[in-house]
C-alpha cells in the first residue's frame, strides 16, 4: 500500500511541476516574446517587495502581470473543473463516453448567455452578467433534468441521461431563436461565446472562479473511494453500506456546479471532460484516488497548451479555444466509438 501511495504521489509531483511549465511557457509566447527568466523576476517582484530591482519595461511588466498571468490562470481552473467533472461523471455513469455537459449544462449555460447578449444586460448591469446568467442557466439546467429524472426518491442513470437529452435539445432550439432575432452584432457576440474563449480573461474572473471550482475539486475527490466502489454496480455498493442515492446526488450537484462555474467564463469548451479523464485512466488506471486529481492536473495542461496554440497559430488573428479542443478531441471521440463497437471495454 506504501508503494502504491508513493508512486501516486510522484505521478502528481511529475504532473504539477509539468503544469507549472506549461504556464510558464504560455506565459511566455506571444506577439512580444517574454524571457522565461525575465517572466520569473516579475512574478517574484510582487511578493518580495522592494527586494527585486526592476529592469524590465512597464510594457512587459502589464503583458506578464495583466494580460496573460490571469488568462494562464483561468484556462488551468477551467481545464481542472472540466476535466474533473469528467472523470466524476465518467465513474458515475460507468461509461467512458460520459463528460460534464451530458446533463444539458451547456445548452443551459449558453441559453442563459446568449440571452445576456441579445438583450444586452451587459450594457446595464455590468461585465459580470454574461457569465452571471450562463451560470444561473447550467445550474438551472441540472435542477431541472434532476427533478424530471427522479422517482419514488430515486434517480435512475438511463432517465437522468436521458432527460439531459430532452431538455438540451429544447434549450439548443431556444439559442437558436435567440440567433435569429439578435442583431449582427449580438449574433457576432453569442458565436463567438459559443466557441469558448480565454481572450477577455481578467482577474475579476479569476476571483470569481478560483473558490468554486478548487472547491468542487476537493468535493469530488472526498468521493473517489465512493466512486470505485460504485464501479462494482449500485445494488453491490448498497450491499456494503453506502448510501447511494446521497452519494450520486452530491456527485451530481458538484459535477454541475464546478462545469456551471467554468462554462460562465470561457464558454463553451467541448472534449475537456470527454477525452482527457478517458486518456488518464489508459494510463495510471480506473482508481479514482489517483485519477480524479490526475484528471484535474493534466486537464489544467491541456487547456493551457490549447490556448496558447489558439492565440498564436494564425497572428494576429486569434482561434477560439473551442475550435481547438473540438480538432483534438472529435477524433479521439470517434476512435471511442470505434473501440466499444469492437466491444473492448476498460470496465
Amino acid at each position: 500500500m506504501q508503494l502504491k501511495q508513493k508512486r501516486h504521489a510522484i505521478i502528481l509531483i511529475i504532473l504539477f511541476a509539468a503544469l507549472v511549465a506549461a504556464c510558464l511557457i504560455t506565459i511566455m509566447i506571444g506577439p512580444v516574446f517574454i524571457h522565461p527568466l525575465l517572466v520569473v523576476k516579475i512574478g517574484l517582484s510582487k511578493f518580495s517587495g522592494s527586494l527585486i530591482q526592476p529592469d524590465w519595461s512597464s510594457i512587459q511588466e502589464t503583458i506578464v502581470v495583466d494580460i496573460r498571468t490571469p488568462r494562464v490562470i483561468l484556462a488551468v481552473l477551467v481545464g481542472m473543473g472540466l476535466a474533473i467533472a469528467g472523470a466524476a461523471m465518467q465513474g458515475l455513469f460507468r461509461n467512458p463516453m460520459a463528460e460534464p455537459y451530458v446533463l444539458g449544462m451547456s445548452s443551459g449555460a449558453a441559453c442563459g448567455a446568449a440571452l445576456a447578449i441579445v438583450l444586452g444586460v451587459g450594457k446595464i448591469f455590468g461585465s459580470l452578467s454574461i457569465p452571471g446568467l450562463a451560470f444561473i442557466g447550467a445550474t438551472t439546467t441540472i435542477f431541472v433534468v434532476y427533478n424530471i429524472a427522479r422517482t419514488e426518491g430515486r434517480v435512475p442513470i438511463e432517465t437522468l441521461l436521458l432527460a439531459g437529452i430532452a431538455v438540451g435539445f429544447f434549450l439548443h432550439a431556444v439559442v437558436s431563436f435567440l440567433k435569429i432575432i439578435a442583431s449582427h452584432e449580438a449574433l457576432r457576440d453569442v458565436v463567438l461565446w459559443l466557441m469558448g474563449s480565454f481572450a477577455l480573461a481578467t482577474w475579476g474572473d479569476v476571483k470569481m472562479v478560483i473558490a468554486p471550482i478548487l472547491l468542487g475539486v476537493g468535493l469530488l475527490y472526498l468521493f473517489s473511494r465512493e466512486l470505485n466502489v460504485l464501479q462494482f454496480g449500485e445494488e453491490t455498493a448498497m450491499h456494503l453500506g453506502m448510501e447511494v442515492e446521497t452519494v450520486k446526488r452530491i456527485l451530481l450537484v458538484a459535477s454541475a456546479l464546478v462545469t456551471a462555474v467554468a462554462v460562465s467564463v470561457s464558454g463553451i469548451i467541448g472534449f475537456v471532460g470527454l477525452v482527457i479523464p478517458h486518456v488518464v485512466r489508459l494510463i495510471i488506471g480506473p482508481d479514482h484516488r489517483i485519477l480524479l486529481p490526475a484528471s484535474a492536473l493534466c486537464g489544467g495542461i491541456f487547456l493551457v497548451l490549447c490556448d496558447v496554440l489558439a492565440r498564436t497559430v494564425v497572428q494576429p488573428t486569434e482561434i477560439p479555444i473551442g475550435i481547438i479542443t473540438a480538432a483534438i478531441g472529435a477524433p479521439y471521440f470517434v476512435y471511442l466509438l470505434r473501440r466499444r463497437k469492437k466491444a473492448i471495454s476498460w470496465w
